[in-house]
């Protein structure tokens, strides 16, 4: 049992002396080392035909399951759209969202697609495709309300807001009275029903709840100018991928398909 053991150390030993050799040497000489597992690559992808990206598949209208159990969704097909342009096939994997942007550092997908907003925190540690959406705050009113036009109009207004949104402190630094609410659905039902003047909301949340109801009685009346946005979330090196990432981003926009996919859920584009 000690000459096994012995044997089992001299080996070890001279495997981490030559590793360390082999990375010096590398260094010296100006090579990067890479790690084991480095990031997925463009070539990788295609090789293996499979275009593996991480969605929460609970996030509707982007990423969630239909009546029949299918994994649907504006984002999803934005991926599927992607894959068939690189010329491979898209696997989804889904995951919760604490733990979706890790599984990227985890290798577990080539990237992330469930509207991921675009901030220089996550910039500084990831790589971003162009933006393939954008949402803007916007004031929702009463479709027959005249009284309300601009953020300005919100003085000594009832405001629909779940009070701890960055919508409920627009709608205060306008001079909106808060009536505080669980969320979008709850806000807009306030407002139809004449129980609060407006609500300051999502744009891509009402161009979605439109598209379920169009007969609804609410209507946009103004619109910040600056937008958020989100892309495709990769690993950083990973530039070939995104330059292919941006191509079919460009390519599917120019062919319209992109359009047909926003129209689909929104109504209209939602990339500018």
């Amino acid at each position: 049992m000690t000459e096994v053991s012995n044997r089992f150390s001299r080996l070890w030993a001279w495997s981490r002396n030559w590793t360390l050799a082999a990375l010096a040497l590398s260094a010296a000489h100006g090579f990067a080392v890479l790690p084991a597992e480095a990031g997925a690559n463009l070539d990788a992808i295609k090789q293996a035909g499979v275009f593996k990206v991480g969605t929460e598949g609970t996030y509707a209208p982007f990423t969630y399951h239909d009546k029949d159990g299918k994994l649907v969704g504006f984002d999803v097909e934005i991926g599927e759209a992607i894959a068939k342009k690189l010329g491979v096939k898209v696997e989804f994997v889904e995951g919760k969202w604490d733990g979706l942007i890790a599984g990227l550092d985890a290798n577990r997908y080539d990237a992330v697609i469930n509207e991921v907003g675009i901030t220089e925190e996550r910039k500084a540690k990831f790589a971003f495709s162009e933006p393939y959406i954008a949402s803007r705050a916007v004031l929702i009113v009463k479709d027959d309300n005249n009284d309300i036009k601009s953020f300005q109009d919100l003085k000594g207004k009832k405001a629909a807001q779940s009070l701890t949104s960055n919508f409920a402190k627009i709608a205060q630094e306008n001079g909106a009275e808060i009536v505080g609410t669980e969320g979008f659905d709850q806000s807009i039902a306030l407002v139809t029903q004449g129980r609060a003047d407006a609500t300051i909301n999502d744009s891509l949340s009402f161009f979605d709840f439109k598209t379920k109801q169009a007969a609804a009685p609410v209507k946009i009346v103004a619109q910040e100018n600056d937008a958020s946005y989100s892309g495709v979330l990769v690993r950083k090196g990973d530039d070939e991928l995104v330059a292919a990432i941006n191509q079919a981003l460009k390519d599917i926009d120019a062919d319209g398909s992109y359009e047909q996919i926003a129209k689909k859920y929104f109504g209209q584009d939602v990339s500018k």
